[in-house]
């Protein structure tokens, strides 16, 4: 009888701590607050699926789209100037990929260049380090999910910490876009957080 009590009150505590660390855990930096310009790039990583090539830009364009109907930042084409720098790459949905470097994005100079759609800044072409990947097919490993990362503008993100990430199965998927949803989520809880703070 002794054990079930002190089970019962471990669990309770173990809870309640638990509780404790998720309401401190969506906690944005001040400077994601401030933000009001904001450059999308593919993920230098990323590699190109061989099923489906145009994977990544078109999660990029969709990106765009949701971040221009949500309307709180201005979509920038040079990475040094923006804000904010969001990152994604679409994942697959297998753990492994057949994917090679794609070596038509994130090279070059230090802008997104226009891809002469409208409303589409297109694939960005800023000056990070390239990967460093086998030009041949490759099987990758952990690109099953699609990922999305906002750092600080002027930031390398292959160097720095993301501000926020998102990964998920169809997190970048066209319309609905849940990754740009839950970061809104979580921009609304910090500001409706550091409102609260006397």
């Amino acid at each position: 009888m002794l054990m079930r009590v002190t089970t019962l009150l471990a669990l309770t505590f173990l809870v309640t701590l638990g509780f404790a660390k998720d309401k401190t855990k969506n906690t944005l930096p001040a400077y994601v607050l401030q933000a009001k310009t904001v450059a999308i790039m593919i993920d230098p990583n990323a590699g190109m699926s061989i099923d489906d090539p145009q994977a990544n830009q078109r999660a990029q364009k969709d990106v765009e789209a949701a971040l221009l109907k949500w309307g709180r930042f201005d979509l920038v084409s040079e990475t040094k100037s923006a804000d904010l720098i969001i990152v994604v790459r679409k994942g697959n949905g297998r753990p492994m990929d057949d994917a090679m470097p794609d070596a038509r994005q994130n090279n070059g100079g230090d802008v997104i260049n226009s891809s002469g759609r409208a409303g589409s800044m297109g694939p960005p072409r800023g000056s990070l380090p390239s990967s460093t990947a086998d030009p041949q097919s490759q099987a990758r490993i952990g690109l099953a999910e699609d990922f999305f990362a906002v750092f600080k503008g002027g930031q390398n993100p292959l160097d720095a910490n993301p501000a926020w990430k998102y990964m998920g199965t169809d997190g970048l998927s066209p319309q609905a876009v849940p990754a740009v949803a839950a970061f809104r989520k979580a921009v609304a809880a910090a500001e409706k957080a550091g409102a609260e703070k006397p």
